[in-house]
């Protein structure tokens, strides 16, 4: 079992990683960047998660995405990807998808037609007790992007932590899986030393409130 995980630097799939190496080797951290060099969905610089693929000790394989990314291309670029590790070796990717089945049955469609299998060690996990698991392991973020029609604006830039969850408004998702907020992982298991991600501000881009990152 070659083992690859699906990265865009949150703290889910921080978790994910953590659990799959406690049961094996992983071979490296797949992502998806957009052409100007940020992360897809959550506009973290390409340098940050970079940086925590080498505070991890592993391979980082991107995928680079025009902006904006019509859904034909992604599939293109993507699956293109994920058919030259297979190439490589690689048998099975792990995902840090929390409760949205279309997402999943996408992935698996994707991964299914380069011949890879694809798991989800969070899956179903009822949120709020994986919020306080994450914590407790060490994990470490700040919410570099939120929907401001879901959560106020002001969470971005914040950390993601115990007082932050006693703030969110109700009925918004600890995780953020519902797309309210997407987070940056600074520290956690497998990290040989923090990864600093100093916010300096906050900007609105394309209906989203984003921190903005120092490298």
């Amino acid at each position: 079992m070659t083992t690859w995980v699906s990265w865009s630097g949150g703290k889910d799939g921080a978790l994910a990683l953590a659990l799959t190496r406690e049961r094996g080797p992983v071979a490296g951290l797949h992502t998806t960047v957009l052409a100007g060099g940020e992360v897809a969905a959550s506009y973290v610089p390409r340098a940050l998660v970079e940086a925590q693929a080498a505070a991890l000790g592993l391979p980082l394989e991107t995928v680079e995405l025009p902006s904006p990314c019509p859904n034909e291309v992604y599939e293109e670029r993507v699956g293109a990807s994920w058919a030259a590790l297979r190439h490589r070796g690689a048998t099975e990717v792990v995902c840090g998808d929390l409760f949205l089945a279309d997402i999943r049955a996408f992935r698996e469609r994707a991964l299914a037609a380069t011949g890879l299998s694809a798991r989800f060690p969070l899956w179903q996990r009822p949120t709020a007790q994986l919020a306080g698991e994450m914590l407790d392991r060490g994990v470490r973020a700040v919410v570099v992007c939120v929907d401001p029609a879901r959560v106020p604006a002001e969470l971005a830039g914040r950390a993601w932590d115990a007082d932050l969850l006693r703030a969110l408004p109700e009925g918004v998702d600890p995780c953020g899986e519902n797309g309210e907020f997407h987070t940056l992982v600074t520290d956690g298991p497998g990290f040989a030393h923090p990864v600093p991600a100093p916010v300096t501000g906050t900007r609105e881009r394309d209906g989203f409130v984003t921190a903005v990152l120092a490298t």
